[in-house]
């Protein structure tokens, strides 16, 4: 799933290739993608994007003036989705429901940017408002961990009275917008920190380290990403990463061996050696498959 860095990095090249373009096509092309009617996609079409914001792992491209700031076209790619950039488009238009295409935006300059998402859990959601806060996904998020004001003093404000594991909280789109499954393994890696660490024992020093490392890992992955060009960016995530994903390889840090945690839809990786003392977490699949 992108996660704020590759977000961040499409709302960058995003910025660079629409604003100032007239839209001139908004193809939906399946059911379950578009999450609003009213107003309808085509009042995009005729209306020039005027900005690219990014609310957490949501995408907003702004256009027109129908209303005070625009229509904003948001977009969350979910687990799947991804954007795709065109130079030129075929001169059939494409089949509804037929492959991974969800939605086809077109420009007057004969470029513009496909909407895709592979697999059969369909769960990228597109949402045309006249307010991203009438998004609720956007509605629900807590502050960017980017932004300038998110320093040691806001997350351990966040932090207070929170009763959960650290992992949990961070992957909080409530608590902290943008940070997924990757980046906090990632994040707790590189703070020496177990991911079933209670967050309610976090000392003031980690809390310090905790506010670094996540600062550092997101840093780092931006910049990375950026320039990248968007069909490449999911492979530079991968490209980054320290644990996540890494199962059985080597941790760059110490040389132990990455481990998993595996749950009904989802994986953690980390190394023992460097955040849980050495000591092997109990994976909870095979613990139930032992019972």
């Amino acid at each position: 799933m992108p996660e704020v860095p590759e977000v961040e990095a499409l709302r960058e090249f995003l910025d660079e290739h629409l604003v100032g373009k007239e839209i001139v096509r908004v193809l939906p092309l399946t059911v379950n993608a578009l999450k609003t009617y009213d107003p309808p996609l085509t009042a995009l079409e005729g209306a020039t994007v005027t900005a690219v914001d990014r609310h957490g792992k949501y995408l907003d491209i702004v256009a027109g003036d129908a209303a005070p700031g625009g229509l904003h076209l948001a977009v969350h790619l979910a687990r799947a989705g991804w954007l795709r950039w065109r130079d030129s488009f075929p001169a059939a238009p494409p089949r509804p429901g037929k492959g991974p295409l969800a939605l086809r935006a077109v420009l007057a300059g004969g470029d513009g940017f496909d909407l895709t998402e592979a697999g059969t859990a369909k769960r990228l959601a597109v949402h045309l408002v006249r307010d991203p806060a009438d998004v609720p996904g956007i509605a629900r998020l807590g502050p960017d961990p980017l932004a300038a004001s998110f320093d040691r003093a806001a997350l351990a404000a966040l932090l207070a009275g929170e009763r959960r594991r650290i992992k949990g909280a961070l992957r909080d789109q409530r608590l902290i917008a943008g940070i997924g499954n990757a980046y906090s393994d990632e994040i707790l890696h590189a703070a020496r920190m177990s991911p079933f660490k209670p967050v309610e024992n976090l000392s003031e020093d980690e809390i310090t380290t905790l506010h670094d490392a996540l600062r550092t890992t997101l840093r780092e992955a931006v910049a990375r990403s950026r320039g990248v060009a968007a069909g490449r960016l999911k492979a530079e995530k991968k490209s980054g990463l320290r644990v996540h994903g890494r199962t059985g390889e080597p941790c760059p840090v110490c040389g132990d061996t990455i481990r998993e945690v595996s749950f009904s839809d989802s994986s953690l990786q980390y190394c023992p050696t460097c955040q849980t003392g050495g000591r092997p977490l109990a994976d909870r699949r095979m613990s139930r498959l032992l019972k």
